[in-house]
């Protein structure tokens, strides 16, 4: 497991300050932000000024905190730089390395589930969808995974999100298995599922298990990417080397 690079104590805590702040909040008390922070109150307090210096926070006339315009501005620049397929693309490949099997990520499209970047197997024996594919929602992990948190009801979908995840073995196709992870975009707002898939034979228990851990931080990533919170995934999953796990033969 790769180890998180030291970081600067003061800057951490003033973006502790910032971070604290959810899609609910239209302004948070000093109180808040200390019980948030965890830091002491004196502390939170210097730190919130200097952050309003430069209008990342807006003190109210009663005393309390509201984010700032200057975060406005740098959450434009960022969508203006912003590429799905350059973040996905990437992230897909090496998922595919890792797992030795086809690497792909779905979004829904009415009832179907449409597969919107893809990157294949190196095996000869390989799972294989073209990009812009449609495909049952009710067949294959993703489709289950889509609909489960899609807030579908049904001991089935109360499974998925209990475990965060879904498996399939030659559900949509006897010659095919999936392992599948939803991706969150915002507020654990459901982007699409991430998955992989491949003969079944190759999916056994230990194997599902090696390709959750690598699922699980390339979905951390996109959901990194996309504004949305990484720790559904585990709170620590960002820390983990990307190239592992190897894939089980």
């Amino acid at each position: 497991m790769a180890k998180r690079t030291e970081g600067v104590a003061a800057v951490e805590r003033a973006l502790s300050i910032l971070l604290c702040f959810e899609e609910k909040d239209r302004v948070l008390s000093l109180a808040e932000l200390t019980r948030r922070t965890e830091l002491d109150k004196a502390t939170v307090l210097r730190l919130a000024r200097t952050l309003a210096l430069d209008h990342f926070l807006v003190r109210t006339d009663d005393g309390a905190w509201r984010l700032g315009p200057a975060l406005v501005r740098l959450g434009t620049y960022y969508q203006s730089t912003f590429s799905l397929g350059r973040a996905v693309e990437p992230i897909l490949e090496r998922l595919a390395q890792a797992t030795g099997e086809s690497a792909a990520l779905y979004v829904r499209e009415g009832d179907s589930r449409v597969c919107l970047f893809r990157h294949d197997s190196e095996q000869s024996i390989r799972h294989h969808v073209r990009v812009g594919s449609l495909l049952p929602l009710n067949q294959g992990a993703p489709g289950h995974v889509i609909l489960a948190y899609s807030g579908e009801e049904g001991e089935l979908y109360d499974q998925v999100r209990s475990n965060g995840f879904h498996h399939t073995f030659g559900e949509r196709d006897p010659q095919v298995a999936s392992v599948s992870v939803p991706i969150f975009s915002g507020e654990r707002k459901l982007f699409g599922a991430l998955a992989v898939t491949g003969p079944p034979n190759r999916f056994g228990a230990e194997a599902v298990e090696s390709y959750l851990q690598a699922l699980r931080f390339a979905s951390a990533r996109l959901t990194l990417d996309l504004g949305g919170d990484p720790t559904f995934f585990g709170p620590d999953i960002l820390d983990q080397d990307p190239d592992l796990p190897v894939r089980v033969e």
